[in-house]
């Protein structure tokens, strides 16, 4: 069962056709596999549509139609959202896809959600256990990744210089903060250091605005290239 969904702030400003492409693409995801972020998601488009169409001199409709779409007032996600919108928008022009395409590696298909279409004809970059496919987006520092993790595979301890959106989309994987599962939509900051494990295997989809910081053994000697890596 899914336990952890975007933040009101990101499926506002995905309603709205604000976030960058890498953000879109993990908010119409997670909608994919969510009917309840999904029906929300409708709300709130069908509520946007309100302020578009309204009279500019109807003030009292405009009024109502905008108290409508609420701000969480939460300081970090406020400047973890500055962040984010700081990317260029989105050109996708659909909120959310419900039918699925294919990807395979390691002799496994995954279904995942439609969206995904454009970018996943990328090649797979392997250590150990751990599988990365980075997708071609231009958006500053941020990376976009489908990263794929066999079964008691593990990402070494870390923090992070920047933000990490998880966005689990098949098996499953747990860590200091956590059990979670597919459908799952995680963002970390650097107020976390935790080592992703899973029994399974696990395909996720990832966005990160900076390297990774490893905090603990050998792993703490690829600090050093992190901005090459992540």
């Amino acid at each position: 069962m899914i336990k952890h969904h975007p933040h009101a702030e990101l499926l506002q400003a995905h309603a709205l056709g604000e976030l960058p492409l890498s953000m879109s693409i993990a908010v119409a995801a997670h909608c994919a596999l969510c009917q309840e972020c999904q029906t929300q998601i409708a709300k709130l488009t069908e509520q946007a549509a309100k302020l578009v169409f309204v009279s500019s001199g109807d003030d009292e409709v405009q009024h109502n139609a905008s108290n409508e779409i609420d701000v969480v007032d939460n300081a970090p996600w406020q400047q973890m959202l500055s962040n984010i919108m700081a990317l260029p928008e989105s050109t996708m022009s659909e909120p959310y896809i419900e039918s699925s395409v294919t990807v395979s590696h390691r002799n496994t298909r995954y279904q995942i959600p439609r969206v995904f279409r454009q970018h996943i004809a990328q090649p797979w970059q392997q250590i150990g256990k751990v599988s990365r496919m980075r997708f071609d987006m231009d958006e500053k520092n941020t990376r976009a990744s489908l990263l794929h993790i066999e079964a008691l595979g593990e990402i070494p301890q870390h923090t992070h210089k920047g933000f990490e959106l998880t966005l689990l989309l098949s098996g499953e994987f747990s860590d200091s903060t956590g059990h979670y599962v597919a459908g799952d939509f995680i963002i970390l900051d650097g107020n976390t250091q935790h080592s992703p494990i899973t029994q399974t295997g696990c395909l996720c989809y990832t966005v990160l605005d900076a390297p990774l910081y490893f905090t603990k053994g050998i792993s703490k000697l690829l600090n050093p290239i992190g901005e090459l890596i992540y």
